[in-house]
């Protein structure tokens, strides 16, 4: 099987251990990556903005870019989660006012390709167990998109739950906003600190060493505020626990080490 990575912006500018993790991993599970080198921002910060003409081009670009891929794979909840909710509706507006089909058409092919990470290895894959090891304490933030917006309910955590050596603890609130919330936290700072505060006053009352999330937007939001507590709790992201092996493990560094969003 060839399936084509969705680096996404945040990871290729700021995180690219993630996308190396989901490469790694995906190949270890006999699977064939691709990085189309058209691919750009899938749109989100400027149709969260207001700006929704803008990311039209975006839509088309990235759906040139992933055409000839039945399967195109990202390790981020939230760009999945704009291409599968915000894409059909810049579509369908397009049509809407009358200049024409070719963005509906472009959004309404690549849609249904697009898969974030977990639910690409549970509903593709059809595998729960990774090869991982990643001997830690591990609790797990599921942001709201992963929630909301893409149901991917309990799959990472069957994943997390499969990985040898590794503890899964319950994150208090899981089902609450971190604050992150993209360009909310720029505009909202107060409001998102406290949110920040609130989920980790919770994930270290967990005692568990790494807090791991399904996207680095938020978990950069999170370690920002856990460094300003000099706390010893780390955010780490989901690949990169399923890519760790007993030869590969986790050196306890990662892109965690960028700021806060606020």
């Amino acid at each position: 099987m060839r399936v084509a990575l969705f680096a996404t912006c945040v990871n290729d500018a700021l995180y690219p251990s993630t996308a190396i993790a989901t490469v790694r991993l995906l190949e270890r599970l006999g699977v064939e990556v691709d990085f189309p080198a058209e691919q750009t921002c899938c749109g989100q910060p400027q149709f969260n903005t207001g700006y929704r003409r803008e990311t039209e081009p975006m839509v088309r670009r990235l759906a040139r870019a992933f055409a000839a891929y039945e399967y195109v794979v990202t390790p981020s909840g939230s760009c999945t989660a704009m291409i599968r909710d915000a894409y059909p509706r810049i579509g369908a507006r397009a049509r809407t006012e009358r200049r024409g089909t070719e963005l509906a058409e472009a959004a309404d092919s690549l849609v249904p390709r697009v898969y974030e990470l977990t639910e690409f290895l549970i509903d593709v894959l059809e595998v729960e167990d990774v090869g991982a090891h990643f001997p830690y304490t591990v609790t797990y933030h599921p942001s709201c998109h992963g929630l909301r917006l893409l149901r991917l309910g309990d799959r990472p955590l069957r994943l997390l739950r499969a990985v040898r050596g590794l503890e899964l603890v319950e994150l208090p609130g899981a089902e609450e906003c971190c604050g992150f919330g993209g360009t909310f936290a720029v505009k909202n700072p107060d409001v998102s600190t406290a949110m920040g505060d609130d989920k980790v006053r919770n994930a270290l009352g967990t005692g568990a060493r790494v807090l791991c999330g399904g996207d680095n937007s938020c978990l950069l939001h999170l370690g920002g505020l856990l460094r300003r507590r000099s706390a010893p709790l780390r955010p780490l992201h989901i690949a990169e626990i399923l890519a760790s092996t007993e030869e590969q493990p986790w050196t306890g560094t990662s892109g965690d080490e960028q700021g806060s969003a606020v």
